[in-house]
């Protein structure tokens, strides 16, 4: 399989890096002034943590050629990752000239973190075969990425970009509905704006913010997201008990961000959910299972904590003599 990345950033070195660690050839283009150079110092620095993670048989950075015209990289490849900033007007207009150029059976994906893939469609002659595959950075480690179909994307080629980004080793999120966002970077989202309530009105500094998430939610995060998280807080009962006990406080001013109304339909939902995803085991083993997995996340969270603290202070330190 032949990939062709349009874009060849932060984002788009990264699925270079992937691609080229899964044993596939890459062919890349980006029109910035020293794009190539960037690029191949970004996969260099990239490649070290792809090796710790295992590569493919075959797998090698010389797998990988750039040409400075879009149409060289796109008119062979089997899958097109476009990578460009986040303008719609740039987007369109490469997307375009992409849809000109490439076979008319290739898959084309978009990395756009927010705009809706119908809107990207629109204007593509070959509609059908686009979706938004949006990843995280840093894409060469991090697994999860985003499949959004628009409302012209075809539900074999939708099957075809799942079966595509899990053969490079990502975990697929598909997304049902497009939003604004899709579904991480909305979660993400929420606890920002609150993040920059709390800081704007006085409440705590950004480090202190930052220890409040790092030191607590996000140790548990790491493992379960919110959901799962609060269905163990509810002990043997379960998100059951958590929503009953808790669910009153959704309506008390503890965020900025206005929770939605704590229907039957959405309680039924919440808890069918929780217990269907946590079916297999009892509370106790998920429970144990959960502070197994907190000690360990703990431990190697504390080799960093204090380094990272050292080096803040070194940089200040310099800064100061400066």
């Amino acid at each position: 399989m032949k990939f062709a990345i349009v874009g060849t950033g932060v984002i788009g070195s990264g699925w270079i890096t992937r691609i080229l660690a899964h044993g596939h050839d890459v062919i890349a283009t980006d029109m910035a002034e020293g794009a190539y150079e960037a690029m191949l110092q970004q996969v260099g620095q990239n490649w070290t943590y792809a090796e710790q993670l295992g590569t493919a048989p075959g797998a090698s950075i010389d797998r990988l050629t750039f040409v400075p015209e879009l149409h060289e990289a796109v008119k062979d490849a089997d899958v097109i990752q476009e990578n460009v900033p986040e303008v719609e007007s740039i987007k369109d207009q490469v997307l375009r000239e992409i849809d000109t150029y490439a076979q008319p059976d290739a898959l084309v994906g978009s990395s756009t973190s927010g705009i809706m893939p119908s809107e990207l469609q629109q204007n593509l002659k070959h509609p059908e075969r686009f979706v938004v595959a949006h990843p995280f950075h840093p894409v060469y480690i991090l697994p999860l990425v985003e499949i959004v179909p628009g409302q012209s994307t075809s539900e074999e080629n939708v099957k075809r970009a799942e079966a595509v980004y899990e053969s490079i080793g990502m975990d697929v999120l598909h997304v049902r509905k497009e939003v604004e966002g899709h579904i991480a970077d909305r979660l993400m989202e929420a606890l920002w704006r609150e993040a920059l309530h709390i800081v704007n009105d006085g409440i705590a500094t950004t480090e202190e913010v930052d220890k409040a998430f790092t030191h607590g939610a996000g140790l548990r995060y790491a493992q379960h997201g919110p959901f799962m998280t609060f269905h163990l807080a509810g002990g043997e009962g379960g998100m059951r008990h958590m929503l009953k006990q808790f669910g009153p406080a959704l309506k008390k001013p503890w965020t900025k961000l206005e929770a939605p109304e704590l229907t039957q339909d959405l309680y039924d939902s919440v808890v069918t959910g929780c217990e269907s995803a946590s079916d297999a085991y009892t509370m106790s083993e998920l429970d144990q299972n959960r502070n197994e997995f907190l000690v360990k996340v703990k431990q190697l969270a504390e080799e960093y904590w204090p380094a990272e603290t050292e080096a803040m202070r070194k940089n200040r330190k310099v800064a100061s003599h400066d």
